[in-house]
């Protein structure tokens, strides 16, 4: 016998609500919001071909389809209260269903972020999830893409790049051994969501965004929201062992416009370097300054309101880098 659509939602995605006051069941879910908060909210679609490969294990795509979600309330310094899922399938799959809802329900138990709602249809494969956190109202509260200063130091978590160098391997483009590919592939498929780092970085950090389209792409967001020009020390770009290994052109390709690293990009006053390099400990998560804001460069420049990122090496010199970040309309 077929799995009905209120069947695959009750044996896969039903829980008893517990942070919210009110979970799946009815027409609407309900969330309280304590006093002195206010709520974040995201929302991410991630579509076969377009987002992820047919052959990802459903464990994995799971996992992701949260963690996207979960970077965006990351990047606000936003504690994560709870999510939904719309979901299409072309069928009723239980293998699928089952590695997909593990993944997906273990990294929400991680985060304490529970399933409130959704939809669930038949159709192309087509994942999207809106995601709920909280941020005080007063105080450290919500960190923005607007808050960058001339002055501040630049920052990112983690390392870079990993994720574009398995996305070459699967094109044809790059070769690994194997456990460099597994390495790589990992961070594709299943990259962690900073929380605790963009919750530790609020009242320190003046602005922040997750890099999800490329290190460039993200960093002029940034950029054009705060008014100001930036310089990117690409030496100092981190990588991991894998990429480092790669030729100067692969391992700039990656980590500058490579995207799906999940990472925080972020700024800082320079008297803050204490507290972010405090932030970094207390979440486990290694940070890098990586260059610094300026004021916006040039009288046309100034005067058109576009951002300009200077790329220099560990020598000053000027760094010439011509590929895009990622775009869902002209990639």
């Amino acid at each position: 016998m077929s799995l009905g659509e209120f069947d695959l939602i009750a044996k896969y995605f039903d829980r008893p609500a517990r942070r919210a006051a009110l979970g799946i069941g009815d027409d609407c879910a309900l969330l309280a919001v304590p006093p002195g908060m206010q709520l974040a909210t995201s929302c991410d679609m991630l579509v076969e071909g377009r987002h992820f490969l047919s052959t990802v294990a459903p464990e994995r795509l799971g996992h992701k389809a949260l963690a996207v979600n979960l970077s965006d309330l990351a990047a606000c310094g936003a504690e994560p209260l709870a999510f939904t899922l719309a979901l299409a399938l072309p069928h009723a799959d239980e293998i699928f269903l089952d590695g997909f809802s593990r993944g997906l329900l273990a990294l929400a138990d991680v985060h304490g972020c529970e399933l409130i709602g959704g939809d669930t249809t038949r159709g192309p494969l087509n994942i999207c999830i809106s995601v709920f956190g909280l941020v005080p109202v007063a105080g450290a509260g919500a960190l923005l893409r607007s808050g960058a200063q001339v002055g501040d130091d630049l920052y990112v978590s983690g390392v870079l790049g990993d994720a574009r160098l398995a996305l070459e391997v699967v094109r044809g483009t790059r070769s690994l051994a194997d456990g460099d590919f597994d390495a790589v592939l990992r961070a594709l498929e299943k990259p962690q969501p900073r929380v605790a780092l963009g919750v530790a970085l609020r009242g320190v950090a003046s602005s922040a965004i997750d890099v999800s389209d490329g290190l460039l792409g993200d960093l002029h967001h940034v950029l054009q929201r705060s008014g100001v020009d930036a310089v990117v020390e690409v030496d100092a770009l981190p990588c991991s062992v894998v990429l480092r290994a790669q030729p100067l052109t692969v391992q700039r390709l990656c980590s500058l416009t490579g995207g799906d690293d999940y990472e925080l990009l972020f700024t800082a006053p320079p008297q803050h370097a204490q507290q972010v390099a405090a932030a970094g400990i207390a979440s486990g998560v290694a940070l890098t300054r990586i260059g610094r804001i300026v004021g916006r460069s040039g009288a046309a420049s100034a005067a058109a309101g576009v951002a300009q990122t200077t790329l220099v090496d560990h020598d000053g010199r000027a760094v010439v880098h011509a590929d895009a970040s990622f775009d869902h309309f002209r990639t």
